[in-house]
């Protein structure tokens, strides 16, 4: 079993009033859904800054201005075969 850490984390009355009322609804305690809150977050984060990172990384090195050109010609090229 994995051991955990308790953590205390003060809240105000009303975010604990609707944590309590979520918690009845989806059935499960409201540590377990503090903890699934935590982890949704967490990987919101991470989407984020990679999001960040990828528009970070074309103001470094934008495309070259003839890229559009090419993708555009790739694409007639490959619709033209298509048999729609």
């Amino acid at each position: 079993m994995v051991k955990k850490t308790i953590i205390q984390v003060p809240v105000d009355k009303e975010l604990l009033l609707s944590l309590q009322q979520l918690s009845k609804k989806q059935h499960q305690t409201r540590s377990e859904l503090i903890r699934q809150a935590c982890l949704r977050y967490l990987k919101e984060m991470e989407a984020e800054e990679l999001d960040n990172a990828y528009q970070q990384g074309y103001i470094k090195y934008p495309e070259a201005e003839t890229a559009g050109e090419s993708q555009e010609a790739m694409v007639r090229d490959i619709f033209h075969r298509e048999d729609w």
